[in-house]
């Protein structure tokens, strides 16, 4: 059993709690966070990014989804923590567990600061039905963990409206509008991705996404930005305050919730926004519950975030096709590990043109543990790339002209005949979905099938969904918009997809002690043409790397398919070809040759 889970139940003896519960979250409701915010890897051993911890006095249990199913069952081992497989047959839920373990008059701690207000009333509700008690001022890590990290104090910068393609005044009159449209005097804008939004702010205080830990109340006369003004410099103070933006310290938000005039209207997201602050809300204050207009405005690139992208995508594609060349020249000539793989690709994007820092931790995964949907290499249990097989590298890039997500799988050496079809299977649908023409009105939920049909056809699935949005410049993963097939309450599904939308294409194939495979391309949404029957929508690629002809069977293939797979290498090398040295280009000409249906396999 592990030390911390040992410690934390003495400690929670001490305090009179029969369970705990610590999500992956900090305060901001964000997906990737911080390492002060890391308290439910450090107390379980779980280190993938989505999770959810329940410890009582003498069972606990882990929580998580599809993509981490393989390592939490190795990192948990031995542990004395269960795993629970979210959404396979007969897994119970977190609810279901602690109304479960939760002995009648018990109590349930959690720190309310990680919880939202949505989910910490239904925890009141579930612990209310056991006449226990509630207890959401404590943070249960912070009783035993004596070395945490500090709060980040990473510097923060303002983006030029060349990059951001809008100005925050203009942004701030927008969401006035829309305010006092709901009759609103108040908006607390809690996720951080909308704080650095609203007033074109990116900073470092999260690792690859570009974030400034920061909560923002809008007033009808000024923006209140809570943040440790260490993080920023003198002109970007001024500049701020020209648009009429107020600093203040980062804990006061909630002395300064509580001073609220209780006839006040507040627009509160309780889905997104803590527990914590909506219960500091004077009694009274009327409170509308609704999404923040931000995050749709976001998630629609204007027209020069869309022209940023596509350079961003020529300046990503190149580290990622030189980092190909590389591989098919020197495998089998040359040591080769994950790690070093991985550190070639990042050496190849730094020499890129206004590159930050990667937009997520590389995956670099050689055969079966490219099974791992989100598999991170060891340092210290170094996997050397030996013999035959696939590698699966799914990577991205923070450039100033946005950001990237891509996915190659690489085969090195001879690989069998049944891995191609698999691989040729997982193109297939990829190249199908790229395709998609589709009537305004769709979401990502009636396009999923395009992608997965031909994995399903093999009797096979990958649990996970096909798509998802991504941010400028923010965070790799960006709603409400994706591509899936299944409804998930925490999702939007049926958000339509708009014209200007960025959304990933990345079906695949997992195979667990065998091999993975992932194809990934992100997508721009377009209107195309307008007639009797409606508002024609498609997509255009921006991504820019070749595929591994070298994994894939023509045969198999329909002649869309192998149309489609040409267009695109074409554009591939006419586009990358002027950027690369004479031999590099002799080779992309060969990478990315017209395919026919009789090419051996």
């Amino acid at each position: 059993m592990r030390e911390t889970l040992i410690r934390l139940r003495e400690a929670m003896a001490a305090r009179g709690a029969d369970l705990v519960l610590v999500p992956s979250a900090d305060f901001h409701g964000s997906e990737y966070i911080g390492e002060y915010f890391k308290s439910r890897a450090w107390l379980s051993g779980f280190t993938g990014s989505a999770g959810t911890l329940v410890v009582g006095r003498d069972q606990a249990g882990l929580w998580t989804d599809g993509r981490y199913f393989i390592q939490a069952e190795r990192q948990l081992s031995g542990s004395g923590i269960d795993l629970y497989r979210m959404g396979q047959e007969g897994v119970i839920s977190v609810e279901q567990f602690i109304a479960r373990q939760l002995p009648q008059g018990g109590s349930l701690f959690f720190d309310g600061r990680t919880i939202s207000a949505f989910q910490a009333e239904a925890l009141r509700q579930l612990v209310a039905d056991k006449n226990g008690r509630l207890v959401s001022d404590q943070d249960p890590a912070g009783w035993i963990w004596q070395d945490r990290p500090p709060l980040p104090c990473g510097k923060a910068m303002l983006l030029k409206e060349e990059y951001s393609g809008e100005s925050t005044d203009n942004k701030l009159r927008r969401l006035r509008e829309a305010m006092a449209e709901k009759g609103a005097q108040l908006h607390l804008i809690s996720a951080l991705d909308q704080t650095a939004w609203l007033l074109n702010l990116r900073g470092q205080d999260v690792l690859y996404n570009p974030v400034v830990l920061a909560y923002t109340l809008i007033t009808p006369q000024q923006a209140i930005l809570y943040i440790d003004e260490r993080k920023l410099d003198d002109p970007m103070k001024a500049q701020l305050n020209h648009s009429g933006v107020c600093l203040r310290p980062y804990d006061q938000l909630f002395d300064d919730l509580r001073q609220l005039s209780p006839e006040q209207c507040v627009w509160v997201d309780r889905k997104q926004v803590n527990c914590a602050a909506v219960a500091a809300l004077p009694q009274g204050c009327r409170i509308i519950d609704e999404v923040s207009p931000i995050v749709l405005w976001k998630a629609i690139k204007n027209p020069v975030e869309q022209e940023n992208l596509r350079q961003a995508h020529r300046m990503d594609g190149l580290a990622v096709t030189r980092l190909m060349f590389w591989l098919k020249k020197n495998f089998g000539r040359m040591d080769m590990s994950e790690i070093s793989v991985e550190r070639q690709l990042l050496d190849l994007r730094r020499q890129q043109p206004h590159f930050l820092e990667e937009s997520f931790a590389t995956i670099c995964a050689w055969n079966a543990n490219a099974a791992m949907m989100h598999y991170s290499a060891d340092p210290e249990h170094e996997v050397k790339l030996e013999g035959s097989g696939l590698l699966l590298i799914d990577s991205g890039g923070q450039y100033l002209e946005g950001t990237t997500d891509i996915t190659r799988t690489f085969a090195l050496g001879n690989i069998s005949r049944e891995i191609k079809k698999l691989y040729t299977t997982v193109l297939q649908g990829m190249l199908d979905l790229s395709a998609a023409r589709f009537l305004y009105g769709c979401s990502g939920i009636n396009l999923d099938i395009l992608a997965r049909g031909p994995v399903w056809q093999l009797n096979l699935d990958y649990q996970c969904g096909t798509g998802h949005g991504v941010g400028y410049l923010l965070n790799v993963h960006e709603g409400p918009h994706g591509i899936r097939w299944k409804k998930t309450p925490s999702l939007s599904e049926m958000q339509r997809l708009e014209e200007g939308m960025v959304v990933t294409n990345e079906p695949g194939i997992y195979l667990e002690g065998k091999t993975g495979i992932r194809i990934e391309n992100e997508l721009l949404v377009r209107a195309k043409e307008k007639n009797f029957y409606g508002q024609f929508m498609e997509f255009e690629t921006l991504t820019l790397a070749p595929i591994d002809l070298d994994a894939v069977d023509p045969q198999l293939l329909t002649p869309a398919a192998r149309k489609a797979l040409n267009r695109y290498h074409e554009e591939v090398r006419n586009t990358l070809t002027p950027y690369l040295n004479e031999e590099e280009a002799a080779w992309l000409k060969q990478a990315t040759r017209p395919i026919g249906e009789d090419e051996a396999c």
